[in-house]
């Protein structure tokens, strides 16, 4: 689509969206053909010279003008992108213009493989920039020319804490502009936020623009067409639209490209309504019988696919628990159903690992930023059950009332658009999905970021005394230390043994959520030790005080390999930052998740052996394992998320008589 069709369609309707077509199996074929072909787009030399030096030719002209005198420039040059499109010296001269502005408002001035990833975000493709190379200034560039030529944007952030940072952060540019800002964060009323979306850019999270899409869809109906609300708006009827929040879905620029577009579209967003009656009653027996079954007997485990599986013996053993029980529990399907999932709460759902308990509420940990996610809850009765073992109030258990996948709900953006510092390694998925081609950017200086080889051992015991060790060696060079864990629990513990040994440290986890701004802040002062989850992962950088370069900079252990390559990848991306010296290395065990429950038999078996083969051979062995592991946890999640939007189509297709499941 080219930028002036864009601007031709994102005029045009009351709720502008792309309007999604069918997929068969034939398009699937055609984009897994194509998807190796556009795995990783390396930034063109030429572009890397050539728009740079393009942008710079305004420059000089632009530093003697006034404050007043930029914006009128702006404003002139807007009707011009919208006349125009995106033509190159346009586009050189809004750069130029927010560039200029932002040397004036922050005292920072973009980097030339800044303004290179700016254009590959106003192409609509995903800028791979590593950490510290400066994404929220990046995404000014982009944001300010499309806002300027009159199309809404919404930079989309993984977390309340980086929306209401960043606005805050780059609103100086945007206003110098003449550009409006907002920002959505969660608990904000209708007003609030029809207002923040009545801005030029807005900052809001993932979570919060794709619920509020499906209020809309809510409050318009299935059945409206975009021409029928064009025509209710030319008439002056707003019963409808003054109902909803959002412009429609013009321009993302979506932050943490991969974590939102990929790691988050495992699970589909779901609004309910008409609540139940208080059922904790029917849990706590769901609970009682679920503890009267036997492992491996009446039930089978599958951890990988996290599922529990009944056997003929369990189902037989259910039917004699539940025929005393009578009224909810003399249907079959639906005792089978409820015991399965007080099993699964029972067995698969683990305190201080998926979630946590804060003021007798039950909080769900997201497993790949380690953050809480407060205002979420399981679905079919199992968050309802997980708060009966934990002998927590019982929330009233909602239906459906609208759902979508975050797959289906980004492809409707008319223009899309990602940056992330891990895009290479789900370069074919980004295309396959979102038609999405990603373009490596590269540092604006060499990185002097150096990898020690990973250590394996065969227990966990053994892996945590080593990683103790460790700690205290670099610790004694005057380095500071950000030590990764997978869960609450695991940074616990680490915690713990740091203790016994004397060492000072700090932890941050989603119980200190509220201290991660100051914990991170002081991370990269001489000798400190974070121990921390994957929150210390994305999105704030850690700035080294002075005199730590010189002693080799920030070290980065992980204490356990994460189910996704680009999450270790992430972290080891924390140090080493804007040309900083720093390393990284991990330290793993054959007890640890990764390995207990996505290795394959022959994996098992080549652990087994390598417990007992001793020396260099052992180690390879060891860590083979663990990569295999790993690969495999991460093709099961990309079929987890291919078959989610399958299912989304098919439910499309079959309640198509009723309109649209959304």
């Amino acid at each position: 689509m080219s930028s002036l069709t864009l601007s031709t369609e994102a005029t045009l309707g009351a709720y502008p969206e792309r309007l999604e077509r069918p997929v068969g199996t034939l398009d699937r074929l055609a984009a897994r053909a194509v998807a190796p072909m556009v795995r990783r787009r390396s930034a063109r030399r030429r572009r890397c010279r050539r728009f740079p030096e393009l942008v710079g030719r305004y420059g000089p002209a632009l530093s003697r003008l006034s404050d007043d005198a930029i914006r009128d420039a702006a404003r002139t040059l807007g009707w011009e992108l919208r006349a125009g499109g995106y033509r190159d010296d346009a586009v050189a001269r809004a750069f130029a213009l927010v560039r200029e502005t932002a040397r004036r408002t922050l005292g920072e001035c973009h980097f030339d493989v800044q303004l290179v990833g700016g254009r590959v975000l106003l192409e609509g493709r995903v800028a791979e920039m590593e950490t510290g190379e400066g994404k929220t200034l990046t995404a000014t560039l982009a944001a300010c020319t499309a806002a300027l030529a009159g199309i809404p944007v919404h930079i989309i952030t993984v977390n309340d804490y980086l929306a209401a940072r960043d606005a805050e952060w780059m609103g100086p540019i945007y206003r110098g502009v003449g550009v409006t800002v907002g920002v959505v964060t969660h608990g904000m009323d209708h007003q609030a936020r029809r207002a923040a979306y009545e801005c030029d850019v807005t900052y809001v999270t993932n979570k919060e623009v794709a619920f509020d899409y499906l209020r809309d869809r809510l409050a318009i109906g299935p059945r409206t067409s975009r021409t029928l609300l064009l025509l209710e708006r030319l008439a002056g009827d707003e019963t409808r639209l003054g109902k909803v929040v959002l412009r429609g879905l013009n321009y993302a620029i979506v932050d943490e490209a991969d974590s939102v577009l990929i790691d988050e579209a495992r699970t589909p967003l779901i609004i309910s309504g008409g609540g139940s009656p208080d059922e904790r009653r029917v849990y706590a027996t769901a609970l009682a019988l679920a503890t009267r079954l036997t492992g491996g007997r009446d039930f089978l485990i599958d951890e990988r696919d996290r599922a529990v599986r009944w056997t003929d013996a369990g189902e037989l053993r259910l039917d004699e628990l539940a025929e005393p029980l009578g009224g909810v529990w003399a249907g079959r399907r639906r005792r089978e159903e409820l015991v399965r999932q007080a099993l699964t709460a029972l067995h698969l759902f683990q305190r201080d690992r998926h979630y946590i308990v804060r003021d007798r509420k039950v909080h769900i940990i997201d497993e790949f930023t380690g953050r809480l996610m407060s205002d979420r809850s399981w679905e079919h009765g199992l968050h309802q059950l997980i708060e009966v073992k934990e002998d927590c109030p019982v929330t009233a258990r909602h239906d459906a009332l609208a759902r979508i996948s975050y797959q289906r709900f980004f492809r409707r953006y008319l223009r899309l658009a990602g940056m992330t510092g891990t895009a290479r390694e789900m370069a074919a998925e980004l295309w396959s999905v979102y038609r999405l081609a990603v373009v490596s950017i590269p540092t604006n200086r060499p990185l002097r970021r150096r990898r020690y080889p990973d250590h394996v051992y065969a227990t966990a015991d053994a892996k945590w005394r080593a990683v103790v060790r460790r700690i205290a060696t670099v610790r004694r060079r005057g380095r500071p230390i950000l030590v990764g864990t997978r869960s609450v629990a695991a940074s616990e513990h680490l915690s713990g043994l740091l203790a016994a040994a004397g060492l000072p440290h700090r932890v941050l986890n989603a119980r200190q959520d509220k201290e991660e701004a100051d914990i991170v802040a002081s991370a990269g002062e001489a000798g400190r030790i974070t121990v921390a989850t994957n929150m210390a992962g994305r999105g704030t950088d850690i700035r080294l005080a002075p005199g730590v370069a010189e002693r080799g900079g920030l070290h980065v252990l992980a204490t356990e390999r994460h189910e996704a390559g680009r999450i270790d990848r992430q972290l080891f991306g924390r140090c080493g930052r804007q040309g900083d010296p720093g390393s990284y290395q991990a330290f793993v065990s054959l007890e640890d998740e990764i390995v207990t429950v996505n290795a394959s038999r022959v994996g098992r078996w080549l652990a087994a052996l390598a417990t007992r083969t001793p020396g260099r051979a052992g180690d390879w062995l060891a860590a083979l394992v663990v990569r295999r592991a790993q690969r495999s946890a991460e093709r099961l999640h990309s079929r987890v998320r291919r078959d989610l939007v399958r299912y989304d189509e098919r439910l499309e297709t079959t309640l198509a008589f009723a309109g649209r499941p959304e």
